[in-house]
């Protein structure tokens, strides 16, 4: 009887705990699952993409020519010259991948300075709400980083000229933002975009499925969304 009285004791624990519901939470409990969640989010992020093949080997980040470059090279191609764009998109991703490394850090730093009262609105938001706070909080910082990394690998590329002076062309007609109208400000940007990118999959997968994540605490605090 005892035995049973237990076991019965441990269900009614187990269905308490299974019926948390965001309100139930302390907001520092809150704040602290949401700051864990993150944090491995964003160092998976990194690690997936800073290294060889991260970006090349993606389909859903890897960077091509943007808009009527992307176009010109298939006539670049057509004309023999495509181990030429072939080796600029190679040199591009690379870049991209050499870069990354230097978001981890600053990744961080955003997620301590989230604050309390920050995290169960975000929490409360969509799939991606934690990833855009991030974007928002640190993709500036983030930028600084990339950029020089960037353009020391750009450099070396034979066609990073050609780029820059057909893109500088093209940005002036409005057909390319302005970010875009050099090699090392695109690859850049789109260095950005796969790296939130992933962090927003990273995000979307702990909320979906909470037992991925790392800590008992990011657990508990996505399996009450």
């Amino acid at each position: 009887m005892l035995r049973l009285t237990a076991l019965f004791a441990g269900l009614a624990l187990s269905a308490s705990a299974f019926a948390l519901s965001l309100s139930d939470l302390s907001q520092t409990d809150a704040s602290s699952g949401l700051k864990d969640a993150l944090t491995q989010g964003a160092q998976i992020a990194v690690q997936q993409l800073g290294k060889p093949g991260g970006f090349s080997n993606n389909q859903q980040v890897r960077i091509k020519l943007p808009g009527k470059l992307g176009k010109a090279a298939k006539t670049m191609k057509m004309m023999g010259m495509g181990d030429q764009v072939d080796q600029l998109e190679t040199g591009m991703n690379k870049a991209a991948e050499a870069a990354v490394p230097q978001a981890q850090a600053i990744l961080v730093d955003a997620v301590k300075k989230m604050t309390v009262s920050d995290a169960k609105g975000i929490l409360s938001g969509g799939k991606d709400s934690a990833t855009q706070y991030l974007n928002t909080s640190s993709r500036e910082q983030i930028r600084a980083k990339f950029l020089p990394i960037v353009k020391s690998a750009t450099d070396q590329i034979g066609l990073a000229q050609q780029y820059n002076s057909l893109a500088g062309k093209a940005s002036a007609f409005g057909a390319l933002d302005a970010k875009s109208s050099t090699v090392e400000g695109y690859v850049t940007e789109k260095a950005l975009d796969g790296l939130f990118k992933m962090i927003a999959d990273q995000e979307a997968s702990i909320r979906d499925n909470p037992t991925a994540a790392a800590t008992s605490i990011a657990k508990k605090v996505f399996g009450a969304l």
